[in-house]
C-alpha cells in the first residue's frame, strides 16, 4: 500500500522469529530469498484487500480516504493477523510487512493528515493493543528496505497497479518520514525487533548483490540480536 519502505519478518517453528520487510523492493527481496531451504515466504495479501465479496476497500481508501480509511485498516488488521497466527511450516518465515507496521505507519498516517477521526484511530489502536496482549504477533527481525521518496513514486508509476494511479509524492513522502520515526530514530513507537537496514535505491543488480550479502543475518536466527 502506498510507499514501499517495507520491513519483512522471519518465524521460527515453534518460536516466533520473525522477518518484516519495509519498503518498495520487500516483492523482489522475498522472491531472492524463497527458494532457500527450510523458507516460508507469506506475502502481503493486496488481493483480499481488492477484492471484498466484490468490494475494492483499498481502491476506495485511495479515492476518499476520510471516509473510506476505517474500513480498508480494520480489514488489513485482520488478514494481517490471520498471516501472524497461521501454523508454520518450515523452519523460517519471511513476511512482506506485518501488523506493526499497519498500525504504526499507514493507520498513524491517516490520523496526522487528518484523513481519520480521533475515534476512529482510538478504536484500531485499542483493538491493536489487545491483540499484542492477547495473541502472538512478534517478529525478531526488520528488513528496512531504505528507499527515497522519489525513488518510490517513480517505482510506483513504473508498476502501474490501478489503485495507485492517484498516490502523490507527498503521500509517500509522509510514510517515508513516520518509518524513519519509527525505525531509525526510535521516537514514534516502540520497535518490535532489531532493525536491518539496507540501502535500496540501487538498480536491480546491486540490490541483488546487497540480499546476498546480508543472506546469514536475515536468515540465521543467531544473528538477529547483531544487526546494525
Amino acid at each position: 500500500m502506498g510507499n514501499r519502505t517495507r520491513p519483512c519478518l522471519k518465524k521460527k517453528k515453534k518460536k516466533s522469529n520473525s522477518r518484516e520487510f519495509n519498503k518498495f523492493g520487500k516483492t523482489t527481496c522475498l522472491e531472492f530469498f524463497s527458494n532457500a531451504t527450510e523458507v516460508e515466504v507469506l506475502t502481503e495479501p493486496v488481493s483480499k484487500w481488492r477484492n471484498v465479496r466484490g468490494h475494492n476497500p483499498l481502491g476506495l481508501m485511495y479515492h476518499d480516504a476520510s471516509r473510506w480509511g476505517l474500513t480498508l485498516q480494520t480489514y488489513v488488521q485482520l488478514t494481517m493477523l490471520d498471516r501472524h497466527t497461521r501454523p508454520q511450516v518450515s523452519s523460517v518465515r519471511l513476511m512482506e510487512r506485518s501488523i506493526h507496521s499497519a498500525r504504526y505507519i499507514f493507520v498513524e498516517n491517516l490520523y496526522r493528515s487528518g484523513k481519520m477521526p480521533e475515534v476512529d484511530y482510538v478504536v484500531l489502536s485499542e483493538w491493536f493493543d489487545w491483540i499484542l496482549r492477547n495473541m502472538d504477533v512478534s517478529v525478531d527481525l526488520i528488513v528496512y528496505l531504505r528507499t527515497n521518496p522519489e525513488t518510490c513514486y517513480q517505482r510506483l508509476k513504473k508498476r502501474c497497479r490501478e489503485e495507485e494511479k492517484v498516490i502523490p509524492l507527498e503521500y509517500l513522502e509522509a510514510i517515508h518520514h513516520l518509518h524513519e520515526e519509527w525505525l531509525i530514530k526510535g521516537s514514534l513507537f516502540p520497535v518490535a525487533a532489531p532493525v536491518l537496514v539496507i540501502e535500496a535505491d540501487h538498480h536491480m543488480e546491486r540490490m541483488l548483490e546487497l540480499f546476498e550479502q546480508n543472506r546469514d543475518r536475515i536468515l540465521t536466527p543467531e544473528n538477529r540480536k547483531h544487526c546494525p
